[in-house]
């Protein structure tokens, strides 16, 4: 599960936690993405993504409070403020970034969201042998 942004903020109240409601100087302007400084917390699973600090898009005017039950903060901005966030010993990638890893160049927290699901499939006694297929009849 990747929380991005708001899904983060989400993930974290859906939990128990609480949100600052206005941060004046987070945000790029309207409409416009800024950029700043997050650094990963050792031995985070963020951290096993993006073990260095790394430059993120960010569009966003609220933040986490207080963490919901059982998370972790696994990156900071300079301010000190939560950017990301995660649920360990879950058996799986529970994540949320306060960015949009999705509008940046750095593709690690992406790669990382495909890599677990990847596990999570291998893992799974529902995944369908594919020797089992029916075959395909073409499409006249």
């Amino acid at each position: 599960l990747l929380g991005i942004c708001r899904g983060m903020q989400l993930l974290n109240v859906a939990l128990g936690g609480t949100l600052h409601q206005h941060l004046d100087d987070h945000t790029g302007g309207a409409g416009v993405f800024g950029s700043h400084p997050v650094t990963p917390v050792p031995g985070t699973a963020y951290a096993d993504a993006v073990p260095e600090t790394a430059v993120v898009p960010a569009y966003h005017h609220q933040a986490v409070d207080r963490l919901g039950s059982g998370l972790v903060a696994s990156a900071h901005a300079p301010d000190g403020t939560v950017e990301a966030l995660e649920l360990p010993g879950h058996g799986s990638l529970v994540l949320g970034v306060q960015w949009h890893p999705e509008m940046g160049e750095d593709t690690r927290v992406m790669a990382a969201l495909v890599r677990a699901a990847g596990e999570r499939t291998a893992l799974s006694p529902r995944t369908p042998d594919p020797r089992n297929r029916a075959p395909r009849t073409p499409v006249s």
